[in-house]
C-alpha cells in the first residue's frame, strides 16, 4: 500500500557557504508504503522522490537500532531527492513500524531485508543504482552488495569494518548473554533483548572478504574523532576494497551526524560524487 505524504513545493535551488552545500528549498514527495521481507514480515518504508522522475533510485540503511526516520538517514535522503535521486529507506525487522522480532533478527537478517527492499523497487521501479548504509547499516550495505547486481556504487557512514564491533555497544553484558541465552541491553534511550545467537551471527560474517570483492565504486564517510566507531575502521574497509575508492572526512562531525550541517554535507557529497557511476556506467544484466 502506498500513500504520499506532505513534501516541499517550492522550486529547489542550492547555495553555495565557505564548508558546504546546503539546501534551500526542493520540490519532493515523500510515499509511505510496505514491503515483505523474505520472511513474509511486513517492514515499513519511505521514498523520497523529486518531483520530475528520478535520475536513479537509493537504497538507505540505517544505523544500529535506529530506523528510517532517523535524523541523519531523514536529511540525507532529502538533500539526494533535491538533487534528482529517489531514496528508499525503511526501519529494519523488528524496529519502527515494521514487523517481527528485533532480537530474533540480526546482521544476516539486516542483509536479507536489504535485498528484499531492492527487489520491491525493481518491481515497482527500477533497482537501486546505489547502496548507501550508516554505522553498522554501512556493514549491512557492504554485505548486501553482491545480490544487488544492479547497485554500480556504494556508500558508508561512521561504518565498522566489522560487524562484529557493534558489541562494544554494550560489551559489559557479554558474559550474560553468552551464560544465560540472551539479555535486555540499553542501547540510547530503549531496552533491547539481545541473543547469543545475534552475537553469532555477528562473529559469522567475513566483510573484509566482501569488501575485497565488492567490484563498486565505493565512497566512505568518517569523522576523525567518531568516538562510537573509530576511525581506524574506515581505514580497514577503504585498506580491503580496492579502486574505484574514495575516503571523505567528516572533520568534527559526530558519529549519528546529529548536525543538519553535517548530514547536508554528507547528501551535497553523495550526489555530486555518484554523478559520474551513475551516469557513465553501463546497466548490469540481471541473471
Amino acid at each position: 500500500m502506498s500513500d504520499v505524504g506532505d513534501g516541499a513545493n517550492a522550486l529547489g535551488h542550492f547555495t553555495r557557504s565557505t564548508r558546504f552545500y546546503e539546501v534551500i528549498l526542493f520540490a519532493m514527495t515523500v510515499e509511505h508504503f510496505e514491503f515483505k521481507n523474505s520472511n513474509g514480515l511486513r517492514l515499513a518504508a519511505l521514498l523520497d522522490r523529486p518531483s520530475d522522475e528520478p535520475a536513479a533510485y537509493a537504497l538507505f540503511a540505517h544505523c544500529f537500532t535506529c530506523g528510517k526516520n532517523n535524523r541523519a538517514a531523514s536529511r540525507i535522503a532529502h538533500v539526494l531527492a533535491a538533487r534528482g535521486i529517489a531514496v528508499v529507506r525503511f526501519d529494519f525487522t523488528g524496529l519502527g513500524a515494521s514487523e517481527g522480532e528485533f532480537a530474533n533478527a540480526g546482521f544476516s537478517a539486516n542483509v536479507a531485508d536489504l535485498v528484499a527492499a531492492a527487489d520491491h523497487l525493481r518491481r515497482t521501479h527500477r533497482a537501486p543504482a546505489m547502496l548507501i548504509g550508516h554505522s553498522l547499516g554501512g556493514a549491512a550495505v557492504l554485505a548486501a552488495a553482491a545480490p544487488v547486481p544492479e547497485a554500480r556504487a556504494v556508500v558508508t557512514i561512521a561504518a565498522p569494518a566489522d560487524p562484529l564491533h557493534a558489541i562494544e555497544l554494550f560489551k559489559d553484558r557479554i558474559s550474560e548473554i553468552n551464560e544465560r541465552g540472551e539479555a535486555e541491553v540499553v542501547l540510547g534511550s530503549r531496552t533491547f533483548r539481545i541473543r547469543r545467537e545475534f552475537l553469532e551471527d555477528l562473529s559469522g560474517q567475513r566483510l573484509a572478504e566482501r569488501i575485497s570483492r565488492l567490484q563498486r565504486a565505493l565512497l566512505i564517510f568518517h569523522a576523525p574523532g567518531d568516538d562510537t566507531v573509530g576511525i581506524e575502521q574506515a581505514n580497514r574497509i577503504f585498506t580491503a576494497a580496492k579502486h574505484p575508492k574514495s575516503f571523505i572526512s567528516l572533520a568534527d562531525a559526530d558519529h549519528l551526524l546529529s548536525r543538519k550541517d553535517d548530514a547536508d554535507y554528507v547528501g551535497n557529497v553523495i550526489a555530486a560524487w555518484s554523478e559520474r557511476y551513475l551516469d557513465n556506467a553501463a546497466p548490469v544484466a540481471v541473471k
